[in-house]
């Protein structure tokens, strides 16, 4: 009962801060700090990235965009704006990895058809130069907003607009070899084998090539790549502003988002065209939410 009392005295202390009634005349604007989450229907290239031992389950289903945002009335209740935003997710993996000898020049791994152990069959890589991969997914926004207010309350209102611009989705992959692994990192934390004066023995295959050459590590040979698409994005929403101070706001908003890249509309290192590249779109919902500073 206590607690009731309270929120209901608290409730009224904020009610006569202000008049309830809307106004009547809208001016001003307001700029601020927005965060976007998008729960996509998809991830692109999603099968690709698998075969390459990433799990894309990794990847978080709602895409978070940080950025900013603007508006401004313009005339009687419409309002516009400008939004920008950029948001990165990361996976990465290490894969097992099978060795095997191509005897019959056929491409890729061909399984023994007689079964049993051979010369040609797969063994299990147990070193430490297992090849890492690392994905990443990279989606910008910039758009123009426009919409229409309709007053609850002074301090309060609703709004019906969209947000129209231009997205990019980048997708860049890199693999190399030499990774560290956790079970590996507390059990081999020297190369060698020490003995108890601090001598430290290394297994070489011919000595006179280890005095000639030294000790070196092998060679590690990594790969990137980068693929990306532009689009052009459209995102219907309904927001909802609350003018909490006289110059501090919060504004919410719900849509959903829509863009989509073309078959053949992908790039690789953004300039050479990917023709058979397939069509994806970046749909779902929206929520934006906005701390602003302004009127």
């Amino acid at each position: 009962m206590k607690h009731i009392l309270l929120l209901g005295l608290f409730s009224c202390i904020l009610l006569g801060q202000s008049d309830l009634y809307p106004v009547e005349e809208f001016y001003g604007g307001g700029i601020g700090y927005s965060l976007t989450s998008i729960k996509l229907t998809s991830i692109p290239a999603a099968s690709d990235l698998s075969k390459m031992g990433l799990d894309t389950t990794d990847f978080k289903s709602t895409f978070t965009i940080h950025g900013g945002e603007g508006f401004t009335h313009i005339a009687g209740r419409w309002r516009i704006g400008g939004y920008a935003g950029i948001g990165v997710d990361r996976i990465s993996g290490v894969p097992d990895v099978m060795l095997y000898l191509n005897r019959d020049g056929i491409d890729g791994y061909q399984a023994n058809p007689l079964g049993g152990i051979s010369a040609d069959s797969a063994v299990v890589y147990d070193g430490d130069y297992a090849p890492s991969t690392k994905a990443k997914i990279t989606f910008t926004l910039g758009a123009a907003t426009v919409e229409y207010v309709m007053p609850l309350f002074r301090d309060l209102e609703i709004a019906a607009g969209a947000l129209i611009g231009l997205g990019r989705i980048n997708i860049s992959v890199e693999q190399y070899n030499g990774t560290a692994r956790w079970d590996k990192s507390f059990s081999d934390v020297t190369y060698g084998q020490p003995d108890s004066s601090g001598t430290m023995y290394y297994e070489v295959t011919s000595i006179d090539s280890a005095q000639s050459l030294g000790l070196m590590p092998n060679r590690i040979p990594s790969r990137f790549t980068n693929v990306s698409g532009a689009f052009l994005n459209v995102q219907p929403y309904v927001a909802i502003k609350w003018q909490l101070l006289d110059r501090v706001g919060l504004r919410v908003s719900m849509g959903y988002n829509k863009g989509t890249i073309p078959a053949g509309g992908w790039l690789l290192n953004d300039r050479e065209p990917i023709s058979d590249s397939p069509k994806y779109s970046a749909q779902g919902v929206a929520i934006r939410a906005m701390l602003y500073f302004g009127l």
